[in-house]
């Protein structure tokens, strides 16, 4: 069957019939009476010197009157509230109406949805449901729809692109999900040598034996020593083998709605770089990792939570993603940048020597980091704002910092460019901004369709 376009610009048309809601998985109560425990659980962990005196003045028919009266009432709140939970897609946008007592609609705009992703935590997959979150342009935080059957969340996913890329109401649910080409897998054996060739894991871990041994001898008391462990070691292992669970499998894939990624060990993440929204590219090169020639790529999307485009690839493939991602985007050589200039070692000892630019037809890159070598990717056409700024010393010798502002709120830096380059700069790279949102393609769901 061919799908049908709504004509750009058209003003979209609500059906006359009543919309269909629908509501959640029935698993959804089962996740939702946790709330009350929780709640119960923060405010013990919150103030432990009130719990542990309540707890001695519990008896044992006491404890199991409370839980008799505890576990039915947690079932009823997760009962209620994903009865009072309904979700419906019109012509024009999502609806989800949520609350027991105070009632809440969102309406989503499907022509402002920039991702639509699948996630599936270690219980929902047993049980064959998925989570939807749902990025859209201005918003703060995802909106969700928790939980789906699984088959159910992948094509309402599919639907919600087709619509967002302006298919029409009757012919979005068979349009289906774009098919996806595999270009890049990370192996978990790299993933977890390069995760022992970070420095910041390795810290973490001292820093969780040292900092509570050093505090025990120096006030003996158990509870500082756990206030301050408890958050050391959360870090160390967040590093560590929370960003080996997290990234495990890493694999992303081509289609016409974007660059697909799926990742994760416990919890399956399905998400989606959605085209022409990404306004930052960076490119991570960690000291231990460069005799190996590996990096990591990171993005900064506006709107968007998603940071990691590629956890660790050898550079060729690496930049070979960045490339698809940023259409006519090559990353610069390092021969391609111009260095800081030395007059700059009075500003920033050392470290000066890491800072360089370089420019391209389309892009902006700046490179900073002696030990961790950082390139930002900046598109002409996503710098939203162009910035000099001069403090007393560096005006004494004359040097100056250039800033690009991004749609993401993001800020790339050019420091310690001589002030006339750093104002030549800046003039051309407005004229070249303005070139380049003239000459940008359309930021539109499966372009290619």
């Amino acid at each position: 069957m061919t799908a049908s376009r709504v004509p750009d610009g058209a003003p979209a048309q609500e059906p006359a019939q009543d919309v269909r809601e629908r509501r959640l998985h029935p698993v959804t109560p089962l996740r939702r009476a946790w709330a009350p425990i929780a709640i119960l659980l923060g405010w013990a962990v919150h103030d432990m010197d009130q719990a542990q005196r309540q707890l001695a003045h519990l008896t044992t028919a006491m404890l199991l009157i409370g839980i008799g009266v505890l576990v039915p009432a947690a079932a009823l709140y997760g009962f209620l509230t994903w009865w009072f939970t309904h979700f419906a897609v019109t012509d024009t946008e999502l609806r989800i109406r949520t609350g027991l007592l105070f009632r809440r609609t969102a309406h989503i705009r499907l022509d402002r949805l920039q991702a639509v992703d699948v996630t599936q935590p270690l219980l929902a997959r047993f049980v064959g449901v998925a989570k939807l979150k749902l990025d859209v342009v201005g918003a703060d935080k995802k909106d969700e729809l928790a939980f789906l059957g699984e088959r159910e969340a992948g094509n309402l996913r599919a639907e919600l692109l087709a619509r967002a890329a302006g298919f029409a109401p009757e012919s979005a649910q068979d349009v289906g999900e774009a098919p996806a080409r595999p270009i890049l897998h990370t192996p978990p054996r790299m993933l977890a040598v390069a995760l022992l060739l970070t420095g910041a894991p390795w810290a973490m871990l001292l820093a969780a034996v040292a900092v509570p041994t050093l505090l025990w001898f120096a006030t003996h008391n158990l509870w500082t020593v756990i206030a301050v462990a408890v958050p050391l070691v959360g870090g160390a292992f967040t590093n560590s083998a929370g960003r080996f669970i997290k990234e495990y499998d890493w694999t992303v894939g081509e289609s016409q709605d974007g660059l697909r990624i799926d990742h994760g060990l416990l919890d399956r993440v399905h998400e989606t770089v959605p085209p022409g929204r990404v306004q930052t590219v960076r490119i991570v090169e960690p000291l231990l990792w460069r005799r190996r020639g590996w990096v990591r790529v990171e993005l900064h999307v506006a709107g968007s939570s998603n940071t990691v485009l590629v956890p660790v690839a050898p550079r060729e493939n690496a930049e070979d993603v960045v490339a698809r991602i940023l259409p006519g985007v090559s990353v610069p050589k390092p021969a391609d940048f111009t260095g800081a200039e030395r007059r700059g070692r009075w500003c920033v000892p050392v470290w000066w020597r890491s800072y360089g630019v370089a420019v391209t037809e389309t892009v902006f890159a700046a490179r900073h980091g002696l030990l961790q070598r950082h390139i930002s990717l900046v598109p002409h056409a996503k710098v939203q704002s162009v910035r000099l700024t001069q403090g007393p010393w560096e005006r004494h010798w004359r040097v100056a910092d250039l800033h690009l502002d991004t749609g993401a709120n993001k800020t790339v830096t050019a420091r310690l460019r001589d002030a006339d380059e750093a104002a030549d700069l800046l003039r051309a790279q407005a004229d070249r901004s303005r070139t380049g949102r003239r000459d940008a393609r359309p930021d539109r769901w499966m372009a290619g369709a």
